[in-house]
């Protein structure tokens, strides 16, 4: 899945860049920039060569707001932004999409609406919101308030009835009219564009009663719908055991009511962090064999989405520390390890952002004057770094998409330790090789020193292996026993090997 904040990705029609009343200044990181929907439809064959099938574009809805190029102050649920273009370019864009075999992911935010929505002012019922302009709560992230059976009633209201950054009016999904107007209006979107899922922003603000109906509406009209939940609270501090409180697929509790959210899967942050302490804070390759090691709290880790960083979070390439080649083996684990992977625009070519807004800087190449210079979109116009960036990426998801285990499989750590980690995928594990199951290898070095491990693969998801072939890195680096398999891992290296 690949990740476009649509007004920071690329221009396709000028005429629609200044609207009245708002601002647009490609200088001010705060104002809008021209971005659209047909200037993704533009650039559609550089996301299929680089080996993305799935795109998930910020919201589109409109957003009468200076500074709301991101699309999350919707002022029209029902409407398409005119900045971004139209409902037939966005159909247009799906249609587009699905002739070449991609999927689009919609961005969805039934928590709130934009402080300048006519319902601030003059709301269909007393209490659509909670709270009013002049007095509401502040939303607070403390989700383990969710799923502590003891906790006070003040705490839980402060997660789900606070009005998000104090600015953005929190919708009262308990009143019946609102959750059945917020359900139609996903309805009415899916049903417009044939969307193949939805990211559903801001998923633990909204309680789980109204999920749970959501979800049980729109899965009866589009069975193959998926949806994928932001559990984020900006801190990082995210643990397994409560990234998993939100997940579909298991009862639990509600306050005072046992309920399924019906969510497909939420988005593995507590990935991201492990990914990042241990590429670029130096801590041990242990924290991330231990992250994995608590998938038995996730009904479906396989469905976890999985990512490197995103339009909230700091850009990888401007944490201390990172390298370009400390990318590449984040990468290298991203697209090898269990879950969905998703790929922030921009990442692949190694672009660099601090917090937000620096963290939306434009892809370079989609606006003037960038389109006829510095356009990454072109491979005769990237820079060194950012050439060499893309296409180990891209090398990176060709095996992934010609690989089954790897997009499928299950996951089995067999080995870490301070700077190494191991781990094997394959469509079942529960037994040693045999014939037609093949085993595939991971193993990833973050030392600045090559590291031969020697990994036992009795009673292992790899025990009976005997043959074996280099899918990623140096053929004579590995050695296959009839028991051990070892291997020399180059520095900050990454290797991965079919066996069988």
């Amino acid at each position: 899945m690949y990740l476009i904040m649509t007004d920071r990705f690329a221009d396709g029609d000028p005429s629609n860049n200044r609207q009245p009343g708002m601002t647009y200044d490609r200088n001010d990181p705060h104002a809008w920039h021209g971005g659209d929907l047909r200037g993704i439809r533009q650039h559609l064959d550089y996301l299929q060569d680089l080996g993305v099938n799935t795109i998930w574009i910020t919201p589109v809805d409109q957003n009468r707001e200076r500074d709301s190029y991101h699309g999350y102050g919707t002022t029209d649920m029902y409407k398409v932004d005119e900045h971004f273009g139209t409902l037939s370019d966005l159909t247009a864009l799906a249609n587009d999409l699905h002739a070449q075999g991609m999927k689009l992911v919609l961005d969805i935010v039934p928590n709130h609406v934009g402080p300048a929505h006519p319902w601030v002012e003059d709301s269909p019922t007393p209490d659509w919101f909670h709270g009013t302009k002049a007095q509401h709560r502040l939303a607070q992230g403390n989700f383990r308030a969710l799923m502590d059976p003891y906790a006070s009633a003040r705490d839980r209201k402060d997660v789900l009835d606070g009005w998000f950054v104090d600015l953005l009016p929190d919708m009262n999904q308990e009143n019946p009219l609102v959750a059945q107007y917020l359900i139609q209006n996903t309805i009415w979107w899916v049903e417009e564009t044939s969307a193949d899922g939805l990211r559903l922003d801001t998923f633990p603000y909204v309680g789980r009663q109204f999920w749970h109906d959501f979800h049980a509406q729109l899965s009866e009209i589009f069975p193959h719908l998926t949806t994928v939940g932001e559990v984020f609270n900006g801190t990082f501090a995210m643990p397994p055991m409560l990234n998993s409180f939100f997940a579909g697929g298991v009862v639990r509790s509600g306050g005072t009511t046992d309920i399924d959210t019906g969510l497909y899967t939420p988005f593995d942050y507590p990935f991201f962090s492990a990914i990042r302490d241990v590429t670029v804070r130096n801590t041990p390759m242990t924290d991330l064999a231990n992250l994995f090691r608590q998938d038995s709290v996730y009904p479906h880790p396989d469905r976890l989405v999985t990512l490197l960083g995103s339009h909230d979070t700091k850009r990888f390439m401007s944490e201390p520390g990172a390298t370009p080649e400390r990318l590449l083996l984040a990468f290298g684990i991203l697209l090898t390890a269990r879950g969905i992977p998703v790929i922030y625009s921009g990442d692949e070519i190694g672009m660099a952002g601090g917090e937000d807004p620096d963290n939306r800087r434009d892809f370079p190449g989609g606006f003037e004057p960038q389109k006829s210079s510095a356009n990454a979109f072109l491979s005769t116009r990237r820079s060194t770094d950012e050439a060499g960036m893309h296409d180990a990426i891209k090398r990176l998801l060709a095996l992934r998409n010609s690989v089954k285990e790897l997009q499928e499989g299950k996951q089995q750590v067999v080995q870490s330790d301070e700077d190494t980690i191991a781990y094997v995928r394959g469509l079942n594990l529960e037994h040693g090789c045999v014939a037609g199951q093949d085993r595939v290898l991971v193993l990833a070095n973050k030392s600045d020193i090559a590291r031969k491990l020697n990994i036992d693969m009795n009673e292992t998801a790899m025990e009976g292996c005997t043959r074996s072939e280099m899918l990623l890195g140096d053929k004579h680096s590995v050695h296959v026993s009839s028991h051990s398999i070892s291997a020399n891992v180059t520095p900050l290296g990454l290797m991965v090997v079919q066996l069988r």
